[in-house]
């Protein structure tokens, strides 16, 4: 791995990409890679030409971007006040293509992301994307395997 210059984590704002965060955060550490992290943002409620009232999903879908957000942020600024420098990125939409557009854009030579067991409102929400990922890349992956915990243990 020592050719390894840039790494790129894959946050869905989920709390269970911390992991895959602190994998990251030590993996450019030890290589003096740099080091970025995108949040992709893909909710599919919106725009999706859906014509169901479905106001509590679509709540509950933002609290748990928004918290997961703040976790993530919690992460890193703890990195950062120890003087690492770490890029953060946001892009919308398909979480696939936009992935796949930063590795080439940014010339990643690994990614971090996490890989478990994705239940129906998660592969609704996001889809198979992690398949369509690593099947397309140019690059090195590293799966981190993550079940979901319960959300006590993060605070």
């Amino acid at each position: 791995m020592d050719d390894v210059k840039r790494i790129l984590v894959v946050s869905r704002l989920t709390r269970e990409c911390a992991k895959a965060v602190h994998y990251g955060v030590s993996l450019s550490k030890k290589y003096g890679a740099e080091l970025s992290i995108v949040h992709v943002i893909h909710d599919p409620l919106l725009g999706g030409g859906w014509n169901l009232p479905i106001p509590a999903i679509e709540e509950a879908y933002k609290e748990s971007r928004e918290d997961a957000k703040k976790a993530l942020d919690r992460i890193i600024g703890l990195e950062r006040e120890k003087g690492m420098t770490i890029t953060e990125l946001i892009r919308d939409g398909e979480p696939s293509r936009a992935v796949l557009d930063l590795v080439e854009e940014k010339k990643i030579d690994l990614i971090v992301m996490v890989s478990h067991e994705e239940g129906r409102l998660e592969h609704f929400l996001f889809g198979r994307s992690n398949e369509r990922i690593v099947r397309r890349l140019p690059c090195s992956v590293l799966l981190v395997k993550k079940e979901p915990e319960p959300v006590e243990s993060f605070d």
